[in-house]
C-alpha cells in the first residue's frame, strides 16, 4: 500500500492531542503512541427556509471531510537519536514499517512513532516484528 499525504499527520494540535488525549505503547527501539480521532461530521450547508433572493453564498467551511485511514507522525529528535543523517534514518525505517503494515490499524487512529537511539541498532525484521506485535496486542479486532 502507498503511504498517502493524507495518512501524515502535520498540525501541531494533531500531534499534542495524541500525546495529551492518546496512550503510550513502549516498542523498545520506539515509542507508539495512538489516539482514536473524534468522529467530524460536516455542518449542513444552508437551511431550506432561509431565502434565497439575494443571499450570497456561504463561505466554505472549515470542517474537511472525515478522514478514512489511519494517520501516522514520525519524531526522531536530536537529543534522543542523534545527528541529522541518524534521524533521517530512523525516520525512513518507522514510516516504511507504518506503510507495510497500516492495515494493522483501525481507520480512526492517529499514531505517533516516536525513535529512540536504540532504533538504528535493531535489524529492520525486529523493528517490523515489534510494531506488529505493538498493532496486534492494541487493535486485535483488525485482520
Amino acid at each position: 500500500m502507498r503511504f498517502r499525504p493524507e495518512q501524515h499527520v502535520r498540525r501541531q494540535r494533531d500531534f499534542r492531542d495524541a500525546r495529551e488525549k492518546g496512550r503510550r505503547f513502549d516498542c523498545g527501539g520506539f515509542t507508539l503512541w495512538y489516539y482514536q480521532r473524534p468522529a467530524t461530521f460536516a455542518e449542513p450547508a444552508s437551511a431550506p427556509d432561509a431565502p434565497a433572493a439575494h443571499a450570497h453564498p456561504a463561505p466554505a467551511s472549515p470542517v474537511s471531510a472525515p478522514i478514512d485511514c489511519p494517520r501516522v507522525g514520525v519524531i526522531a529528535s536530536t537529543a534522543a537519536v542523534g545527528n541529522a543523517v541518524l534521524r533521517n534514518r530512523a525516520k525512513r525505517r518507522l514510516r516504511e514499517v507504518f506503510r507495510a503494515h497500516q492495515q494493522l490499524v483501525p481507520a480512526d487512529y492517529d499514531l505517533l512513532l516516536i525513535a529512540r537511539q536504540s532504533l538504528n541498532r535493531l535489524a529492520y525484521s525486529a523493528i517490523e516484528q515489534r510494531f506488529t506485535d505493538a498493532c496486534r496486542r492494541l487493535f486485535p479486532k483488525q485482520p
